[in-house]
């Protein structure tokens, strides 16, 4: 599988509505594990469509050379399907049973072909995975978003393929499941192309590539490795803007003394020509002369501007400042010791089954808590029952009444018609037009794009555009509520995310799977959410 590779060449392709996405775009994608990134919008999960032949390039080429696999971000189950349905075994699995029931029908040898062992390698490949206690006949509907998602690779791996393409896989797993997950990809002998925001993933890979405009820039070494090479390339961008833009000051200012020196020069050839005793066509000449040579200098230092300004230019654009959002946020300040919630025995039922019974819990004061556990635990529900949203069943809950948001997984806080600053005027009326856009361009919404309606925000924006709202609101937030807050956010809104919640000074409690996400926001506490009940558990890099 070491020959496995992928190859783009003259890639061009634009949406229906003639949108561009790439226009002639070539790359080659190694043997060996690549993670590709960039910002959202850009184009990654199309061009991962175009590799595996679900989209058709306008021009241009791109050649898969092995057997392809693909994970896709969405997948197309229905929920009716079974297991072995998914797996794509099941007529090879019904043929082998068949047969084994002493059904010798020639058509259940061709279903089966020389496939004998399917039943123990799909087996191993559900072990692997996590899936073991699943049978074959289950029905998707039955199953957690992130059991699907499993299941999903489980049916690429049985496919044997040399090139294996993966479209943020780890989206809804739990930390079990990524775990898992790595291992997997840790031993991929073939050609893997990952697309992820998910940073311990990416920080396996072989190297990484970025997908900028119409090329893909390659970097040896694993997602930490880029992230320093980065700085190095902005660092030096930096210094090469400062360079352009004393150099555009000098030359501006060069042009200015130029133009002055000329001017004195006509005046004092002016005021002598009298004087000189020339006959009028010398004089002339020589005024003519002089104006021409003043011209010359002009056009000098006129072009010297433009070319300075010029490599100011392009000096910015190699920059790629990234955009973080400083604010301080003082009435989300809770005294150290403040108790923002309680809860005692509390109970919690989904569909008349119990979730959890007989939790307690506890915030205090300005501590941030990371609530972890597995799939389907209750961690939501938990959420859902500090913030008021839903009752529980038995047990007590007290809360600082107003002084609690929730931002659940749908974000669905914003009114969704509204523009983003309408949106801010009705959670903060109390503040004036002036304060409400100035609060916006410190979350990075400049210009025209307070005026955007909310229902049109990318996801790192409509985050961006709730953070604002509900970190400003009237009254300010004491207990801050986050699950899974990181969920498809490409990584410079997640470095967004990070930098906003740093100026919140309340309390905080995350459910999130990203254990750098947690470290970058200051995380203190520790839960872990099991078998109904709720622990405190020592950070992951203390544990074991």
């Amino acid at each position: 599988m070491s020959d496995a590779f992928v190859v783009s060449s003259a890639l061009t392709f634009s949406w229906p509505d003639d949108t561009p996405v790439f226009t002639e775009l070539s790359f080659s994608v190694p043997a060996g594990r690549t993670g590709l990134v960039a910002p959202n919008g850009t184009g990654k999960t199309t061009l991962l469509r175009l590799i595996a032949g679900e989209l058709r390039p306008a021009a241009g080429t791109v050649t898969v050379h092995g057997v392809l696999g693909y994970l896709p971000q969405h997948l197309p189950f229905a929920v009716d399907q079974s297991v072995a349905q998914v797996l794509g075994v099941d007529r090879a699995v019904a043929a082998l049973h068949a047969i084994e029931a002493g059904d010798a029908r020639e058509e259940h040898f061709t279903a089966l072909g020389d496939d004998w062992d399917v039943e123990e390698r799909t087996r191993a490949e559900l072990d692997r995975l996590g899936l073991g206690e699943l049978a074959l006949d289950r029905r998707l509907g039955t199953l957690s978003g992130g059991q699907v998602i499993s299941l999903g690779l489980a049916a690429q791996l049985l496919r044997r393929p040399d090139v294996l393409l993966l479209d943020e896989p780890t989206n809804n797993l739990d930390e079990a499941a990524r775990e898992r997950l790595t291992a997997v990809l840790r031993g991929w002998a073939g050609c893997l192309l990952v697309v992820s925001h998910d940073r311990s993933l990416l920080d396996e890979m072989d190297r990484i590539a970025s997908l900028e405009s119409d090329e893909i820039r390659w970097y040896g070494g694993n997602f930490s490795a880029y992230e320093q090479a980065v700085r190095a390339e902005r660092e030096v961008a930096e210094r090469q803007v400062r360079s352009a833009e004393q150099d555009l000051k000098r030359q501006k200012r060069e042009l200015q003394q130029a133009r002055e020196r000329a001017a004195r020069r006509a005046s004092t050839a002016a005021r002598n020509l009298p004087d000189a005793g020339l006959a009028r066509i010398v004089a002339g000449g020589l005024k003519r002369d002089a104006q021409v040579s003043a011209g010359r200098t002009a056009e000098t230092h006129t072009a010297r501007v433009g070319d300075a300004q010029a490599r100011l230019d392009q000096a910015s654009r190699a920059a790629r400042q990234d955009d973080r959002i400083v604010i301080d946020l003082p009435d989300t300040a809770v005294p150290a010791g403040r108790t923002v919630f309680a809860g005692e025995r509390l109970r919690a039922e989904y569909d008349g089954r119990p979730v959890f019974a007989g939790v307690d819990l506890t915030v205090r004061g300005p501590e941030r808590i990371a609530l972890t556990g597995g799939n389907g635990v209750g961690k939501s529900t938990l959420l859902r029952l500090v913030s008021g949203d839903q009752a529980p069943v038995a047990g007590t809950a007290t809360r600082v009444e107003g002084r609690v948001a929730y931002l659940s997984q749908r974000l669905d806080l914003l009114d969704p018609a509204r523009t983003v600053a309408e949106n801010l005027a009705a959670f903060a009326p109390a503040l004036a037009d002036a304060e409400r856009m100035n609060l916006l361009a410190r979350f990075l919404f400049r210009g025209d794009r307070v005026h955007l309606p909310v229902r049109v925000l990318s996801g790192g924006e409509l985050l961006r555009a709730t953070l604002a709202c509900v970190l400003n609101a009237s009254p300010a937030p004491q207990l801050l509520l986050l699950d899974e807050p990181t969920n498809n956010l490409d990584l410079d809104s997640v470095a967004q995310l990070e930098s906003a919640l740093g100026g919140y000074r309340g309390a905080m409690l995350v459910v999130s799977h990203d254990p750098r996400f947690l470290a970058a926001i200051g995380v203190q506490r520790w839960l872990r959410l099991a078998d109904g009940t709720l622990v405190e558990t020592r950070a992951p890099e203390e544990a074991g």
